[in-house]
């Protein structure tokens, strides 16, 4: 039972039955019963201003695996159209992260806000910052929160300007990071974006005009 966690949270609970009336957006079936979460009240109470509590669903109603691609199929890729959207990008759509990697059913504590002091550190020193409950999540887990919040709260955007790393990678090995739906610039289209953080290789060179 779920009984006392929306009061707690309030806003920030998007427990099954509060998401429920945009099952169908996600192509997926709202349970109605779950088990609580596994964390102590007192752990949930502490972090219940300043985390999202989201349950996720096992699958689409069709029993196929909710992955980054079948969300990107269920909200698009054109803000003109309908929002909230994905970012119009292909370059993922074959990758294992985007195309397989189903979303981790179950509740998940993420934080609406990014740690401020992880703010232009590479993702290897972030990671000693963390204590032993904190990890990076996928890239799908975040994509899925996003669209949840939106649509539970009117248009509430988490981590509206900013991306996340997650422990997704790229076949190359390179980092996997998403976010900012909206350019604080006004260029760029609103949209979930993915991208990848590239390392330096062999490949990476130049070829300077003599000028």
């Amino acid at each position: 039972m779920t009984t006392g966690l929306q009061a707690l949270f309030g806003a920030l609970y998007l427990g099954p039955e509060a998401w429920a009336p945009f099952a169908p957006r996600f192509r997926a079936t709202a349970l109605q019963a779950v088990a609580r979460p596994a964390w102590r009240d007192e752990f949930l109470a502490r972090h219940s201003k300043t985390h999202v509590l989201i349950y996720a669903p096992p699958q689409h109603v069709d029993g196929a695996s909710i992955t980054l691609n079948s969300l990107r199929a269920c909200f698009g890729v054109d803000p003109t159209v309908s929002e909230p959207s994905f970012y119009n990008q292909d370059w993922y759509l074959k990758e294992e992260f985007a195309a397989r990697q189903p979303l981790e059913a179950g509740w998940h504590l993420l934080p609406v806000s990014v740690m401020e002091e992880a703010r232009a550190k590479p993702p290897q020193d972030i990671e000693l910052l963390l204590d032993s409950a904190e990890k990076f999540s996928l890239a799908v887990n975040y994509a899925f929160a996003f669209f949840a919040f939106w649509l539970c709260t009117g248009g509430k955007r988490l981590w509206e300007h900013d991306f996340l790393w997650c422990r997704d990678l790229d076949h190359n090995g390179d980092r996997i990071y998403v976010g900012r739906y909206s350019d604080p610039t006004g260029i760029n289209k609103n949209g979930f974006e993915i991208h990848r953080h590239l390392s330096l290789r062999a490949f990476y060179a130049a070829a300077p005009e003599i000028i």
